[in-house]
């Protein structure tokens, strides 16, 4: 397939070209809106440019699409593509908060088969391998047992009413670490109720189920990537045993926000 030792090393350079530039270490940064509500920063450009020209180096035959470069269509027509957020969390990079990565995964025919987050804020490298399981800085990861649905942890700033039985834990603010977070028994739930983007949660849903976690969208249904629109509606990220109970919870709320 690929030199698995080689892709570690360019993910793991990209998050400290990313780290060279984190105001958390005291490093000055320039940044600004894409649009209202969407920060973007000269370290994401910068770590954006170096994984499209050194993936593209490691694999020429594979698609491309991340956040912040244009997408083409040709990436679909190619039997494999790689997903791409430069920064994932901009927000805590930004403020000089942890709770940030760079996640970069290989896609075939619409299913992840590596995926790689670099935290180096947080001293975290993610793996994890279709078929093969997932690891964190080397130890394999088991995911979330929970089976009883009230009590889960969440990673989560607040929750609604509705949701007041369910345990509020750290939120980082990158939804890819969230949901690793599931496959390290660090949470038992991550969901979304909203339009997301596939750059953000490719990596790290790999990672959470070969740790054993269940991914699937907020209507329970399967996540497939690389598709013309790089969008899907809501996502669920949880212990086995309380998926079901976690999809019936979310139904009505989602049925109404994917209309909006």
């Amino acid at each position: 397939m690929i030199d698995q030792a080689l892709l570690q090393q360019i993910v793991r350079q990209a998050g400290q070209i990313a780290v060279s530039r984190w105001p958390g270490h005291g490093h000055a940064l320039e940044s600004w809106d894409k649009e209202p509500g969407s920060p973007v920063s000269e370290a994401d450009i910068e770590v954006d440019n170096f994984l499209r020209r050194e993936l593209g180096r490691l694999l020429p035959s594979a698609g491309w699409l991340s956040e912040e470069s244009t997408d083409h269509p040709e990436r679909l027509g190619k039997g494999l593509a790689w997903l791409v957020d430069p920064i994932d969390g901009t927000r805590d990079f930004i403020r000089g908060r942890p709770g940030w990565c760079v996640s970069v995964a290989l896609v075939s025919a619409g299913r992840p088969l590596i995926g790689m987050l670099s935290a180096p804020a947080r001293g975290e490298e993610w793996l994890g391998i279709a078929g093969q399981g997932a690891w964190r800085n080397g130890t394999a990861l088991v995911a979330s047992t929970r089976k009883v649905f009230a009590g889960a942890r969440v990673p989560a700033d607040a929750l609604p009413s509705a949701d007041s039985d369910l345990t509020l834990v750290d939120k980082p603010n990158s939804i890819a670490l969230r949901i690793a977070m599931v496959g390290a028994d660090e949470a038992d739930l991550v969901a979304t109720l909203r339009w997301g983007f596939e750059w953000d949660i490719a990596a790290s849903t790999l990672i959470a189920r070969e740790a054993g976690a269940v991914v699937t969208d907020a209507f329970g249904a399967p996540l497939n990537f690389n598709k013309r629109d790089p969008r899907a509606f809501g996502l669920l990220v949880c212990a086995p045993g309380i998926h079901d109970a976690a999809v019936a919870r979310l139904a009505d709320r989602a049925a109404i926000l994917a209309k909006g």
